[in-house]
């Protein structure tokens, strides 16, 4: 393992700051905009702008001790790496499991998410949302083929696009704002801000997303935080304003709708501005699914050059390789996740849900590792405390809807024992360590990188 952290730190990513912080903001300001402004203020009224402030501040230490991580420790395998330096090789494998088979539960949703803003635009059907769902993942399984350069410019286009989309949908919306639509300010009461910001979950995963391309940005020490920390700006940004939007221009009307960015279009062009949102839409859903695949695929190989999933997967977890094989795995997943969600007639909810107790299992073990793994005294370390107690509460938010992780966790186990009872037979496993000391490394080129977080 510390042999292959050195090779992956030796040699130079092609992401820059910019491309970067594309990616960060793509995979943050996702699906969450399309629907879910509408669904905070129905749950608490005007008082959920408190709730989307409340999470935009809470994710700021999140981002921080995830970019410090990976400016300190470049390496395809993320947040896997990391329980890894600190806690040893099983849970580090507990962690990639839970987010590998995260991405295409979370990607089809996001893809049916999209499909439907289109639908609703063109007057479709169901068919109309699947077509549109089965493109969307198609279009970034080829974009992430053909490497993470490639993704990263795709990813570029499309954030440039859609913040000029945002902007006009709140340019042209804002004149028709009405200051009595915030009274009363907290119609439910003071208490539904909770749960108004246990529904933002979903709009604020993805600061954990970007750590397994870490290795691929030029100068990763001083590029991840930067590109993190304008993410962080952007994000909370654009959400904070269309949030805020959202109730000044529809009222008590954000409610009842299901397309929000189309109904503020629709204020200032018409009806017809609702093709304008379904293309915002399709940019948002991109943009998540882009980085998502992107880091998802990395990760899967690094899982399988660890030990932790089969070796076959390994190919594409050095920098400058691409990890066709464990794109090509994500991608059917996702394909299965989608088909059997129309099929059976469950709709997104489930997807969502088992998608979110997932990424806040990851956050619980990332933040312990940062605790762990950063130095002493240091802004990424002190970001990481702030973290933890965010996720903590994160964790008692997510209830029930931990039991998936928590099989994930118990298959994930269950393989990994399997394989060192081969390892007399077969070899030693990849990476076989037992514990921190035995996990971390102690080389200038990984430890020794310049902390600026």
């Amino acid at each position: 393992m510390t042999e292959t952290l050195i090779k992956g730190a030796a040699q130079e990513g092609r992401l820059t700051a910019v491309q970067g912080t594309a990616l960060y903001v793509g995979a943050v300001l996702g699906t969450g905009v399309i629907a879910l402004p509408a669904l905070a203020a129905e749950a608490a009224g005007p008082a959920s702008l408190l709730a989307w402030i409340a999470m935009v501040v809470v994710s700021a230490p999140l981002a921080a001790s995830f970019a410090a991580l990976g400016a300190r420790f470049p390496d395809s395998g993320g947040v896997s790496t990391y329980a890894r330096l600190a806690f040893g090789d099983r849970l580090a494998a507990v962690v990639g499991w839970c987010f590998y088979l995260a991405v295409p539960t979370g990607s089809s949703a996001a893809a049916l998410f999209g499909g439907a803003y289109v639908s609703e635009a063109l007057g479709g059907s169901t068919a109309t949302t699947v077509a549109t769902a089965v493109g969307l993942m198609a279009a970034v399984t080829v974009s992430n083929a053909a490497g993470v350069k490639m993704a990263g410019r795709f990813q570029l286009a499309f954030v440039g696009l859609l913040v000029v989309l945002l902007l006009l949908a709140l340019a042209l919306s804002l004149p028709h704002a009405r200051a009595a639509n915030f009274q009363p300010f907290a119609p439910h009461g003071w208490s539904a801000i909770g749960p108004a910001a246990a529904l933002l979950v979903w709009s604020f995963a993805g600061w954990e997303a970007i750590t397994h391309l870490a290795a691929e940005f030029r100068r990763p020490a001083r590029t991840v935080p930067l590109a993190a920390g304008l993410a962080v700006v952007i994000v909370g940004v654009l959400y904070v304003s269309v949030a805020f939007a959202v109730i000044a221009v529809l009222g008590p009307g954000a409610a009842d709708t299901e397309a929000p960015l189309g109904e503020l279009m629709a204020r200032g062009l018409g009806g017809q501005a609702r093709l304008l949102a379904a293309g915002a839409a399709l940019l948002l859903t991109l943009g998540a699914m882009n980085a998502y695949y992107a880091g998802a695929a990395k990760l899967g190989a690094a899982l399988g050059r660890d030990g932790a999933l089969p070796a076959w997967l390994a190919r594409g977890s050095v920098v400058g390789e691409v990890p066709r094989r464990s794109l090509c795995v994500v991608s059917v997943l996702g394909f299965a996740a989608l088909f059997a969600t129309v099929l059976t007639h469950t709709g997104t909810r489930p997807l969502v849900l088992l998608t979110t107790g997932s990424f806040v299992a990851v956050y619980a073990v990332g933040v312990a590792a940062a605790i762990r793994l950063l130095p002493r005294r240091s802004k990424g370390r002190a970001a990481s405390f702030a973290a933890l107690a965010a996720v903590l509460v994160l964790l008692a938010m997510s209830g029930g809807y931990l039991l998936w992780p928590l099989a994930v966790s118990a298959a994930a186990l269950l393989y990994v024992g399997w394989r060192r009872r081969r390892a007399p037979r077969d070899g030693p496993p990849a990476a076989p360590t037992d514990g921190p000391s035995a996990a971390r490394p102690a080389t200038p080129d990984v430890v020794e990188a310049t902390e600026v977080m």
